[in-house]
């Protein structure tokens, strides 16, 4: 089944709000065996009659977000009729179910709100239990001489879309479905090797199997992407799990510091950190994760070299003789963050961010990263990222928490 989506909305188009309907609605039809195969975004207005009419003979079914609203913008149930040559009608069912959503909230209803209860003559309702705009669903049709595709008319809020799209949108696509053999994705994630080394490590392998492959790379980590039949993955998984080992840091698409959050937890572990360069990155990724405050304990932003001393206890003797940026002071930073905080492991990171600062010796990018734990000896670091100031954060961010993630997790 061919599906194209139809994102629509001025907003979506400046910029003034985030389009994130298709990795919503992509990973939502995955496991029917469905992929969207076109996508566009366009303005209120005509645009919506002309690129739906594109549609007409080449998809099977459009997904249609946005446009369902009380307002003299929201026009794409008006649009739809139009182009099918059906007439609006007034549903009280639907009418009803607003009028009660307004009295429940003990909120005046607009008159223009009645405009959200008319529909195509031969559309399904498709309930809004979030919202007062109602989705709509037609059936495909010919449409002259070509045959109009199925059309899922949804609301754009993404609380009021996703619900939607799993309670009803899905169970109708399923249905029109013929019997089809189970296709799977699976996700490796790997960390401190570039995209172009994971493929020249696996991709010849992978490719000799009966599978579509795929790499997705970030800073500092690289989703290799394998879809096809089970017993097919199941190689793959071998073939990469033998090439990239100590690399992998998920099966799953956990984030590293999940994976994290998930080694210390269930080794009874706690970790602090003491950052100079990322200036509380780690701490700020680590905390997102929910279940963080059983393992991470303490995070210490040292940016200034007095802070360093008097927040972890870095001797500044050791930052006049080698400079904030070295071995001494990014193992002295972790040492004294891990007896402060009384952790079982602890992170520092002591860098040159940019775009000034650097030295011969220590150019921009230069980074030291350490860990102090209960491994033995304190672990540390010198690696050089040269990218601008976000990227070189998250590049270093990255590595210490792998620095961190293979000690947990000896090979």
């Amino acid at each position: 089944m061919r599906i194209e989506v139809l994102n629509t909305g001025t907003e979506l188009l400046l910029g003034s709000v985030l389009n994130t309907h298709v990795q919503f609605l992509a990973q939502a039809l995955f496991p029917l065996g469905l992929r969207i195969q076109r996508q566009v975004t366009v303005p209120d207005g005509v645009a919506i009659r002309n690129a739906l009419a594109e549609t007409f003979g080449r998809a099977d079914a459009v997904i249609i977000t946005g446009g369902l609203g009380p307002t003299t913008d929201d026009i794409t149930r008006e649009t739809v009729a139009e182009l099918l040559g059906m007439e609006l009608i007034h549903d009280e069912t639907v009418m009803a179910a607003i009028e009660r959503r307004f009295a429940r909230r003990h909120m005046p209803m607009s008159p223009r709100n009645r405009r959200q209860a008319q529909r195509p003559t031969q559309a399904t309702v498709l309930h809004n239990p979030n919202g007062t705009a109602p989705g709509l669903y037609l059936a495909a049709r010919m449409h002259g001489k070509i045959t109009a595709p199925h059309l899922f008319l949804l609301p754009g809020p993404p609380r009021e879309l996703e619900p939607m799209v799993t309670d009803q949108v899905l169970p109708i696509l399923e249905r029109l479905l013929p019997p089809r053999p189970l296709i799977e994705m699976r996700t490796v994630r790997v960390a401190g090797l570039g995209e172009s080394a994971v493929e020249e490590l696996v991709g010849a392998q992978l490719l000799a199997l009966d599978l579509e492959l795929g790499y997705c790379a970030r800073p500092g980590e690289v989703d290799v992407r394998t879809i096809g039949l089970p017993h097919v993955l199941v190689e793959a998984e071998r073939i990469i799990i033998e090439k990239l080992g100590p690399h992998i840091v998920s099966h799953d698409q956990r984030l590293l510091e999940k994976v994290l959050v998930d080694l210390l937890t269930a080794r009874g572990e706690t970790l602090a950190c003491a950052e100079s360069c990322t200036g509380g990155l780690l701490a700020n990724r680590i905390t997102n994760v929910p279940g963080a405050s059983a393992v991470f304990l303490a995070g210490y932003v040292t940016y200034a070299n007095a802070v360093k001393t008097s927040a972890v206890g870095v001797d500044p003797e050791l930052i006049r003789a080698h400079g904030a940026v070295s071995e001494p002071v990014a193992r002295a930073m972790a040492e004294g963050a891990r007896q402060k905080a009384g952790t079982d492991y602890a992170l520092a990171t002591t860098g040159i961010a940019g775009p000034d600062g650097g030295t011969e010796e220590k150019p921009v990018g230069t980074v030291f990263i350490a860990l102090a734990g209960k491994m033995g000896p304190t672990i540390v670091a010198r690696h050089r990222f040269a990218s601008e100031r976000k990227t070189f954060k998250d590049l270093v961010s990255q590595t210490a928490f792998d620095l961190l993630r293979r000690q947990l997790t000896p090979q």
